[in-house]
């Protein structure tokens, strides 16, 4: 039977020598067999103050823990590190990237809990987590669930972000089966995690909030303009793509 990996990474910062200083993770057995991780772990990486302003982990708090190879987690991740267990968590693959500076090497069914979100909500303007924390009525549930586990939610806190995605993996469950009948709903959010989504309105810029469609009829040199200067996501990259050729 298949066992569900659901995690999220607090870091030193997001550039390339950047290094994982917590570790939330679920896994999932059945509904009544969940292992929770909740981790800090030490890095030679200093700490960036953006970093900081995010997660609110100082050097002091981290000062002394093991590092990260010598976490609980990091064992079992590699333990269960099948092609029939699914790794899941959301913009995955930031978190992998992490995951790999540290040794890992992949063998999961990935599921990505953001680009499936797109998908399944293409209408909804936004699709962060804690965004769809209150979009999708999550909040509402969170505590029962956090009492059932014994965890604390705190936004930007690794464990709390687990626990928001398993609520959130639940709608995306039943968005895919009311969307793909008759489709195995864990092996389509996989497919779907690797397809691209076409998006469908502009999030940030000077066409913020307008139909993409509609900008490329009238300002077609503005989307060459972004495909050649921004460092856009796959996401964005296949959409423009999809418009200028």
């Amino acid at each position: 039977m298949a066992v569900y990996v659901l995690f999220d990474t607090e870091t030193t910062g997001n550039q390339e020598q950047d290094r994982i200083i917590q570790i939330g993770a679920m896994i999932v057995h059945n509904k009544e067999d969940i292992e929770v991780y909740d981790e800090l772990c030490s890095t030679e990486v200093p700490i960036a103050l953006e970093a900081m302003e995010v997660h609110n982990i100082t050097p002091d708090i981290i000062e002394g823990k093991a590092p990260f190879s010598q976490t609980k987690f990091a064992t079992r991740v590699n333990e269960l590190n099948i092609p029939e267990n699914f790794l899941i968590a959301h913009n995955i693959n930031f978190d992998l990237d992490m995951l790999k500076k540290e040794g890992f090497e992949n063998a999961y069914t990935l599921i990505d809990t953001f680009r499936c979100a797109k998908h399944l909500y293409p209408e909804m303007p936004y699709h962060r987590l804690q965004y769809l924390r209150y979009a999708l009525d999550l909040y509402k549930t969170e505590e029962e669930e956090a009492n059932k586990l014994d965890i604390t939610i705190k936004a930007h806190d690794a464990i709390g972000d687990v626990l928001v995605m398993k609520l959130l993996l639940s709608k995306l469950v039943h968005a895919t089966m009311e969307q793909f009948e008759g489709k195995n709903p864990m092996q389509m959010l996989a497919e779907l995690t690797q397809t691209p989504v076409l998006m469908r309105t502009f999030k940030f810029g000077k066409y913020k909030g307008r139909e993409i469609a509609e900008v490329a009829e009238e300002d077609m040199g503005y989307l060459q303009w972004m495909r050649k200067n921004l460092e856009l996501d796959e996401d964005m990259q296949f959409t423009l793509d999809s418009y200028l050729h």
